[in-house]
């Protein structure tokens, strides 16, 4: 099955290691990315159990076309058993908490291809997906993100980073707002996916809130930690029909006032040029990509 490219892969959703129930519940909830998650979701005497399910695990949410992933405890503790047992699956994307600087990356890019070698796996078709969860990571995001071929996102964080930045946790995130766009900034100029931090409350409408503040900035892509909350992300993370149908305007009225030699238009009251059209037409190629045009 053809992955589907880092751009279109819009909700990210952690999954506890061992809990069969939620393994598969999880295909339900119409997240792009499934991960098993092997840290703060597993406690350590159940991570041989976590990893041993991976070899079926993997297979089994590919079929029902979500990309497989793993998150990985750091290699500094427990990584390498985790790598160990889990590569069996083939994962798509291993992901690793608690990355702040990039020899961390070049390591798990060693580990990753001593373990595809030994298990027949196509030289680098697994994915990396460094997690930065902290105030450190932040600032090192871009080396982070260029630190390997392999890398082909970064994933934020929201409870680790709040705490290691000791502060106050609340639903509507302003704590955070500057990590968050500054991941972005990186992850934009690394040219690798950033993948927002998840939205770690109950409610669907706060989870929505969250993923619209985030599309408003750049984001193309969250994570979540409930399986309820890749439905809303996956509904903003989408062009909205309203957006496309604008957008086409928009195309139309440029290019009718480039063919007679206006540089640039008015739609709607706003003056449009050359980057505006741009952006529109990137909108009208991600719809069509998605499905939706």
């Amino acid at each position: 099955m053809t992955r589907r490219p880092p751009h279109l892969r819009r909700s990210w959703l952690f999954v506890p290691g061992v809990d069969v129930a939620a393994h598969t519940a999880a295909v339900a909830s119409g997240a792009d990315v499934l991960i098993q998650e092997l840290e703060d979701f597993t406690l350590p005497r159940l991570r041989p159990k976590a990893r041993s399910l991976a070899a079926t695990l993997y297979d089994t949410w590919r079929s029902c076309g979500a990309l497989a992933a793993v998150r990985i405890n750091p290699l500094e503790t427990e990584g390498h058993d985790d790598l160990a047992g889990v590569m069996r699956g083939r994962p798509d994307i291993v992901m690793m908490s608690k990355v702040a600087e990039p020899a961390q990356v070049i390591a798990l890019a060693e580990a990753v291809s001593r373990h595809e070698k030994a298990l027949g796996i196509p030289d680098g078709s697994t994915e990396l997906v460094p997690n930065v969860e902290s105030a450190r990571g932040i600032m090192q995001a871009y080396v982070i993100a260029t630190a390997d071929r392999r890398v082909t996102g970064v994933c934020g964080s929201t409870e680790d980073l709040a705490a290691d930045l000791q502060a106050d946790r609340t639903p509507g995130g302003e704590e955070l707002s500057h990590a968050r766009q500054r991941l972005l900034f990186e992850c934009t100029a690394a040219k690798v996916l950033a993948v927002d931090g998840p939205f770690t409350f109950v409610a669907d409408s706060g989870c929505e809130e969250d993923a619209r503040r985030a599309r408003a900035w750049g984001y193309l892509a969250k994570s979540a930690v409930h399986a309820a909350h890749p439905y809303y992300i996956n509904l903003v993370m989408t062009p909205h029909p309203q957006d496309i149908f604008r957008a086409k305007r928009v195309v139309a009225a440029f290019e009718a006032g480039r063919a007679q030699g206006h540089d640039r238009v008015e739609v709607d009251g706003q003056m449009v040029e050359l980057p505006a059209y741009l952006s529109m037409k990137r909108l009208l190629q991600r719809a069509a990509e998605l499905g939706v045009a």
